[in-house]
């Protein structure tokens, strides 16, 4: 079985403007988070992004859009020698259409990525800026580190929360 880090997107991986990134040129990636996401992926750790984007639901951007930010931040990866397996994103948002099973703090898209690349949930974790992102990693038996919005990551405290 696998294992892996999931990552929230906003506040987390590029800064949080708390509001929807609309546009590219506001997407601003936080390239100090990728040297110590690239230790993990070193270590065998699978990267993988959970993000809730009800942006699209509510036509403030496109698919489109979201999958240019996606590539961006794939690139910044990839160029420091580290790689994303796989983005997860929640298009829905409750006052369109309703709840669904993949917006945070539901676990879908974490279960459906456990299913898709065979990761062992015990040997997982998932950081996330926000009370839902933790609660949406427990759902799934991911254990849940939150951290402050652009806060850096703490190799350490991730080893920490691993080891329990």
């Amino acid at each position: 079985m696998n294992k892996a880090i999931f990552l929230d997107r906003d506040g987390v991986l590029n800064h949080e403007i708390y509001d929807y990134i609309c546009r590219v040129e506001d997407f601003k990636i936080l390239d100090y988070q990728i040297p110590v996401l690239k230790k993990f992926f070193d270590e065998g750790y699978l990267l993988i992004v959970i993000t809730n984007q009800g942006g699209i639901a509510l036509k403030r951007y496109t698919e489109q859009e979201l999958a240019i930010m996606h590539q961006m931040l794939r690139n910044a990866f990839v160029t420091k020698g580290a790689d994303i397996a796989g983005f997860y994103y929640c298009p829905h948002h409750p006052t369109v259409g309703g709840e669904c099973k993949c917006r945070k703090p539901a676990s879908g898209m974490i279960l459906d990525a456990i299913d898709m690349y065979e990761i062992d949930p015990a040997q997982s974790v998932m950081i996330g800026d926000k009370p839902r992102d933790v609660e949406a990693a427990n759902g799934a038996g991911v254990k849940g580190i939150l951290i402050e919005p652009d806060e850096q990551i703490s190799y350490e405290k991730v080893k920490e929360v691993l080891a329990m």
